[in-house]
């Protein structure tokens, strides 16, 4: 498997490694031993308890989740995590959350108490914010768990959504190897709302696609663009599918673009059933005013969790905003949010 820093979707297989290094799509009757448990002294700080250390662990079944509060590929395993430590703490299990950032605003630590505590993560919290424990565990990935046995070992991993049945299976395994009996029965079935509900994998054909120019791909304003300078984009009248653009006047940067003065767009043509975008006030900015239009016209029915039916919206802190949920025929549409005030980032938009 290639290695890169990424959000993934759903792998459809989960990966268990042999004694040999192979990859095989199902569990052997045991599980394999794939490495000790890592320190967690990487943390600058830790959520929901105290410091938590592989030995403090021993005795316990835990899994290890990689996570970062924008990844709605995260977003949308936290309700298995918090179902499973539900399900299964009085046998022993841990969950910790090691929260990675990706973008530069995810280090902050205000900033990741604030949408812990709004997303509702009750488990462990490990602040990861310079990765140490990310490189610690060789990882790569977000959404990305880690199963440690009450011996200290980690014998199972599994990158990106899905594989909850399999996932389960291998915590019941580890569960039961540790004197665990009477285990409560089923797979879990969280019920998801919200950013956090399972992606319409059938009819996802757009991609994440970031804004930076360091990574984007798809950008179709006249021109291209202009780096780390303002600059009046214009957007045109049609975009091809996955394609994107900037109305007005724009700083493109690295890993976002800024709105330099209002009125401001960006456009994008695509074709999934939800549609989300990373965004953030400039210099803690509050309240920045936006409209959200889907073919040009608000959204009504197909709006999504952070804007009106009327496509009305503020940003009011860095983090993920869900502004499309389709109720219908899922087609090929063309979003568009224009901001009304100044000094508005975007960073990434990711789809369901």
């Amino acid at each position: 498997m290639q290695r890169l820093l990424s959000c993934l979707l759903s792998l459809g297989v989960v990966l268990f490694v042999d004694a040999n290094g192979g990859a095989q799509t199902e569990p052997s009757a045991r599980l394999p031993v794939e490495g000790t448990f890592p320190s967690l002294s990487g943390a600058v700080a830790w959520l929901n308890s105290p410091p938590l250390t592989p030995g403090d662990l021993r005795g316990k079944v835990v899994v290890v989740d990689f996570w970062t509060f924008t990844c709605i590929n995260s977003l949308r395993n936290l309700p298995h995590l918090q179902a499973w430590e539900e399900k299964y703490r009085n046998k022993g299990l841990i969950v910790i959350g090691v929260h990675s950032p990706e973008f530069s605003f995810e280090r902050n630590l205000d900033n990741v108490r604030r949408e812990t505590m709004r997303i509702g993560v009750r488990y462990s919290v490990a602040v990861d914010s310079n990765h140490r424990i990310w490189r610690g565990f060789d990882n790569a990935y977000w959404p990305a768990d880690y199963l440690v046995d009450a011996k200290g070992r980690i014998r199972y991993h599994h990158y990106g959504e899905g594989g909850i049945e399999e996932s389960e299976a291998a915590i019941r395994q580890l569960l039961a190897e540790n004197n665990q009996t009477d285990l409560p029965g089923g797979t879990v079935a969280p019920d998801a709302t919200g950013a956090e509900a399972p992606a319409d994998f059938a009819q996802l054909v757009s991609d994440e696609t970031y804004l930076g120019y360091e990574r984007t791909t798809g950008f179709a304003s006249p021109g291209g663009v202009v780096r780390d300078s303002s600059h009046s984009y214009h957007a045109p009248s049609r975009l091809r599918l996955n394609q994107w653009a900037l109305d007005g006047s724009w700083t493109a940067g690295s890993e976002r673009v800024v709105l330099d003065k209002a009125p401001g767009r960006v456009v994008f043509r695509f074709h999934a059933r939800d549609l989300n975008v990373i965004l953030a006030p400039e210099h803690d900015r509050k309240t920045i005013r936006f409209r959200v239009r889907i073919d040009g016209r608000p959204p009504r029915d197909d709006h999504g969790v952070d804007v009106g039916r009327d496509g009305l919206g503020a940003l009011t802190d860095a983090r993920m905003y869900q502004l499309i949920r389709q109720s219908g025929v899922i087609r090929d549409r063309t979003f568009e949010i224009e901001f009304l005030d100044p000094h508005a980032e975007a960073f990434d938009f990711t789809f369901g």
